[in-house]
């Protein structure tokens, strides 16, 4: 996508009242060519105010570049998986707490102000590995708050995640880590994703990710399809009377800049196809 295609994008998303945005990837530019202009989108990012601007970084050279672009947020995936570490980030588990120590210390020397929390990846399963044991994604967690990030969350990478386990997962880690709990990061791959974000929600789960138009996946997860679709995990919660504090219409209204610079590049989303229900209002329990 063009960087001012993402400018766009990212402003028609902050008008819709998105007030966290990950807009983008510190990352090698050879490996993710994508993501070349890191900082420059960074830079566009924050001049819009109120806004949360989080960049992912997979180890400490890519912070040191993120919080050189003045992020508010650093977010690092820590896989539970064996096989995924190793194929994501080239790493162990064991030096990727290592690596978050030393993301954690520099972000103490430079740049205290920053918040960073550690996305659990594979956590439901991986489709390298196969299952994974929940006590392995329970012990990854504790080892990464005790490494210094302020929150961590869990990420169903490969979509393999059902609602009971999704409970059941939440709930140990609310249990070992308490208020350092952090989003759910859930795949619509087998068409379980609004389903396992409600059954977070009812462990008290209350940031989510989600990606508009449904697109992303993980080019190191062989089958990984993309995220939650923003657009209806907004709506299921409006629906509910839950209010998120966004938009629905200006942000269906967003797809257009997205698809503006991504021409041909399918995009996804239940509500959006069928449109609001008549006489949906917003902010008002629907019965």
């Amino acid at each position: 996508m063009p960087t001012a295609d993402k400018k766009r994008w990212i402003t028609a998303l902050y008008d819709a009242g998105v007030r966290e945005i990950e807009v983008a990837s510190f990352v090698p530019a050879r490996l993710l060519p994508q993501m070349a202009d890191a900082a420059e989108v960074v830079r566009h990012a924050l001049g819009l105010p109120g806004l949360t601007v989080m960049a992912l970084v997979p180890n400490a050279r890519g912070a040191s570049a993120a919080l050189a672009a003045g992020v508010h947020k650093l977010t690092i995936p820590v896989s539970a998986s064996a096989a995924h570490s190793l194929a994501n980030v080239r790493k162990t588990r064991e030096e990727m707490i290592d690596e978050v120590r030393r993301i954690v210390e520099l972000r103490d020397s430079s740049a205290p102000g920053v918040a960073i929390e550690a996305g659990i990846s594979t956590a439901f399963g991986c489709t390298l590995q196969g299952l994974v044991p929940e006590d392995e994604v329970i012990r990854v967690a504790a080892q990464c708050v005790a490494a210094g990030v302020g929150e961590v969350g869990l990420s169903d990478t490969t979509g393999y995640a059902n609602p009971a386990q999704v409970r059941r997962l939440f709930k140990r880690l609310r249990a070992e880590i308490g208020d350092r709990s952090g989003a759910a990061h859930m795949h619509n791959t087998r068409g379980l994703g609004l389903a396992n974000c409600l059954a977070a929600h009812d462990e008290g789960v209350r940031t989510f990710d989600a990606s508009l138009g449904g697109l992303g996946g993980c080019p190191y997860a062989p089958g990984a399809s993309g995220n939650v679709v923003t657009e209806d995990l907004v709506f299921m919660f409006e629906a509910m009377g839950v209010a998120t504090g966004i938009d629905i219409r200006k942000l269906i209204a967003a797809r257009a800049p997205l698809q503006a610079g991504l021409p041909g590049e399918p995009v996804y989303g239940m509500t959006p196809e069928a449109g609001l229900p008549r006489g949906f209002a917003q902010g008002m329990m629907n019965v």
